[in-house]
């Protein structure tokens, strides 16, 4: 799939609504959906690129800033440097992969800290049983209340939270640290008493050692994903496309090369 994401407009007239709106063949009301929080937005989804390149066009020339993602080219690439093990140099961030690849990062060089929580939640049937009161033993014990026990079938539901941290530099892998994934003995002495502890730590250190770094926290909640992802939330590695979208609205494009 090819997703049309828009960012960039300044204001959200009545004028930029009716615009997007005709260009991508949707209300007036879902345009102004997705523009809610200022993008950046998926507004539409294609099988292919030649209707996503047109709609970029058009939201071009109406004064928004848009771009294509390719889904399918997303998951023919290695995904994000999931990191086991790091180490946080004077200069430099040194680390390990889940699969034991190491690279080493100059923070100077680290653009993005885009904080994240992945929500995943699982269906499970449970039997319950309980006492409730039975109208016809009351009666035939002569007005004395008295329960039946009644045996019920209930989905529970339960939701798991995982806080992650993307790191975004241009020409590198998306780099992600994940609270419950990794050692944090590359703190040493410094190394706190829990995950969250240490994740929280981690976090306030590359805030620090990263100081060029623009730090953005909207995908820290469902609805700021919901509002990013839009058409796409079913995409497999919601997060992931997320922050990748998330990356190439903030980053500024890489200046051409001279000569």
């Amino acid at each position: 799939m090819h997703l049309v994401v828009m960012h960039g407009w300044k204001e959200e007239s009545a004028e930029l609504v009716q615009e997007i709106a005709a260009a991508s063949g949707i209300t007036a009301y879902e345009a102004r959906q997705r523009m809610i929080g200022g993008g950046p937005a998926v507004l539409a989804s294609f099988a292919g690129p030649e209707l996503a390149q047109g709609l970029c066009a058009k939201l071009n020339e109406a004064g928004v800033a848009a771009f294509v993602v390719d889904t399918a080219l997303l998951r023919s690439e290695p995904g994000p440097f999931a990191v086991r093990r790091f180490v946080l140099g004077e200069r430099v961030l040194r680390l390990e992969a889940v699969d034991g690849v190491t690279a080493e990062i100059p923070f100077a060089e680290i653009e993005l800290l885009l904080p994240a929580v992945r929500i995943s939640g699982q269906t499970e049937t449970k039997t319950v049983t309980e006492r409730k009161f039975s109208l016809g033993r009351t009666v035939l014990s002569g007005g004395i209340p008295l329960t039946k026990k009644v045996t019920r079938q209930e989905e529970v539901t339960s939701e798991e939270r995982t806080k992650c941290l993307y790191l975004l530099a241009r020409n590198r892998p998306q780099i992600v640290f994940r609270q419950s994934g990794m050692s944090y003995d590359g703190f040493g002495a410094a190394m706190k008493l829990s995950q969250e502890l240490n994740f929280a730590f981690l976090t306030g250190e590359l805030r620090r050692l990263c100081c060029a770094a623009t730090f953005d926290d909207r995908l820290l909640n469902r609805l700021g994903q919901v509002r990013l992802l839009g058409p796409a939330q079913s995409f497999e590695a919601g997060l992931d496309l997320a922050a990748e979208i998330l990356g190439r609205s903030l980053l500024p494009p890489s200046p051409p090369l001279s000569g």
